[in-house]
């Protein structure tokens, strides 16, 4: 594989493993040890720097209950340095809960901007920011 390629698999595999839950595979083939995390535009509060432990459990609570949730990602632009790279890519979000009364599902478009360093095992997320454009359908899955 080319280098954008290997980066484009990192980012790929983000979306896919968060989808099916599987959180050891995140943080073994996805994120660094430390990650400067930002869904701020989601009022998930400030930009921190967080273990990549911490963003899957974080996730992982906010997904129980749910039945499904998808991420369709694409439109990559890849900036790549030497031992560093920055990805931009647009994201749709659907999460789906069968017994939800107003509507079984909601659905978040925006965009990430991710950096990668690569290291001994390969290239990491280590800079994750969401940018919410909008949010539809029954947001509170109720």
């Amino acid at each position: 594989m080319s280098t954008r390629e290997q980066i484009i698999e990192v980012c790929n595999r983000l979306f896919v493993y968060t989808d099916y839950r599987e959180g050891d595979k995140l943080k073994a083939e996805v994120f660094a040890g430390q990650v400067l995390f930002d869904m701020s535009s989601m009022g998930a509060g400030a930009p921190a720097t967080m273990t990549a432990d911490a963003i899957c459990q974080a996730w992982e609570e906010g997904f129980k209950g749910l039945d499904a949730v998808h991420h369709l990602a694409g439109n990559y632009l890849v900036t790549i340095r030497e031992h560093d790279a920055d990805v931009f890519c647009y994201a749709n979000a659907s999460h789906y809960k069968k017994n939800a009364q107003q509507g079984h599902t909601r659905g978040f478009v925006g965009s990430y901007r991710l950096h990668l360093s690569k290291g001994g095992d390969g290239w990491r997320i280590d800079r994750f920011k969401y940018e919410l454009k909008y949010a539809e359908g029954n947001l509170e899955l109720k």
